[in-house]
């Protein structure tokens, strides 16, 4: 099954503690309270799709490498099944969010939220009021439209007219080259609104959408580690 490919970049193995919403990837000191970034897997896929996306590698790979980098990794299940399960998909981030910052060993000051593909509609509530808590947003091959003929998902959904709102929160946006040309399209006409936020991008030419599993190279490897270099500095 190619979705369960290997993550392109070599992580240390931890056993995750694993929670009803949500797996924590924890680091090695915890003699403070760590900052964390909540991994939102994307989707939507049906409840059949076996194993779960907080199972899949590449998921645990960022949770992994944030770990080893001294922040706490998590990775949610948000239960996005069908497109008409955005609106539950996004209170199961928030509650998910909220357990991590309720948590003593998470630093509840200083959080951060990295968006896969259909997840990234989600991006679109954290734009328009972040909390000052939420110190970076990360989209990775992000889908920023809805799919022709899907559900009117409503202005909420919406992250390329949210964007403009997003003030001085830092975006982190990782684009690839070989990207399905409706969602490419998106992402151009995000970064065009994105024209005064804070945002970052890191390209990956040759890389195609899921690069950080099915594309083993080392443009793979260096986007991946570029990108969670930019979230951890807003952790820092």
């Amino acid at each position: 099954m190619e979705f369960l490919k290997p993550f392109v970049l070599p992580v240390e193995a931890r056993t995750p503690e694993r929670h009803e919403f949500h797996d924590l990837y924890l680091p090695d000191d915890l003699a403070t309270p760590r900052p964390a970034i909540l991994v939102v897997p994307g989707g939507p896929l049906p409840a059949e799709v076996k194993p779960a996306q907080r199972d899949w590698p590449v998921f645990q790979g960022y949770a992994l490498l944030a770990a080893g980098r001294g922040a706490i990794g998590a990775i949610v299940d948000h239960r996005l099944y069908s497109p008409e399960a955005y609106a539950e998909g996004a209170s199961n981030v928030e509650a998910a969010l909220e357990t991590l910052r309720s948590d003593p060993r998470v630093d509840e000051n200083r959080l951060a939220l990295w968006f896969y593909s259909g997840s990234a509609l989600f991006s679109a509530d954290w734009f328009r009021e972040p909390p000052s808590w939420l110190r970076a947003v990360a989209l990775s091959y992000p889908l920023l439209a809805p799919f022709p003929g899907w559900p009117d998902l409503g202005a909420r959904f919406d992250p390329i007219a949210a964007v403009a709102e997003a003030g001085e929160l830092p975006i982190v946006l990782t684009r690839v080259g070989r990207e399905n040309p409706f969602m490419a399209q998106a992402v151009e006409t995000f970064v065009t609104a994105a024209a005064k936020a804070n945002l970052e991008i890191v390209d990956v030419p040759d890389g195609q959408h899921t690069f950080d599993a099915k594309d083993d190279t080392d443009e793979s490897r260096e986007a991946i580690s570029r990108g969670m270099e930019l979230v951890l500095a807003q952790l820092a």
